[in-house]
């Protein structure tokens, strides 16, 4: 009796690598990161003001890549729990992201200021403290990985954004 069929063997290297371990550090990268302060539409008088974290997220490997996931924690300034997060679900398993080709992405906190004046106001306001925000990504079941972290600039809008509308 043969305990081991040449379709048995073949078929367990068919799994092993569908079952590839990704490493996000090594296969993708981060490119044009951004961050700013972003504005809800006023609602009842109220102003809603969120950190905001914009970038690119480029595959470098060979293979293309699919289940990319992207999460970013905020944090105020002298506080070290989380203020605010975000979640995005890149690139769906169906449709992934192709080698050298890169996708937008923006993550915007849950963690927001609130004021009955305009935007600019929030800045200046003694309560007002700046934040920071930390990029992690994931490629299907992988873990976690930090890919950067920046200070969340003192301004309303992306950069990028606003040198389109010129």
């Amino acid at each position: 009796m043969r305990l081991r069929s040449p379709a048995v063997l073949g078929l367990a290297v068919v799994l092993a690598a569908a079952c590839k371990s990704h490493d996000p550090k090594a296969e993708l990268e981060i490119t044009e990161l951004e961050t700013y302060w972003i504005l809800d539409a006023p609602r009842g008088g109220t102003q809603y003001m969120a950190p905001a974290v914009r970038l690119r997220v480029k595959n470098r490997s060979p293979e293309p890549i699919r289940s990319i996931q992207a999460t970013a924690n905020f944090h105020r300034v002298g506080e070290e729990e989380n203020w605010g997060s975000a979640w995005e679900q890149v690139t769906p398993a169906s449709k992934p992201l192709e080698p050298g080709k890169d996708v937008l992405v923006v993550l915007r906190s849950d963690g927001r200021y609130t004021s009955p004046r305009n935007a600019e106001s929030m800045f200046a306001h003694e309560l007002f403290k700046d934040a920071r925000g930390e990029v992690f990504l994931r490629v299907g079941s992988s873990g976690w990985v930090k890919m950067a972290e920046a200070p969340i600039e003192r301004r309303v809008g992306s950069k990028t954004v606003e040198q389109l509308d010129r």
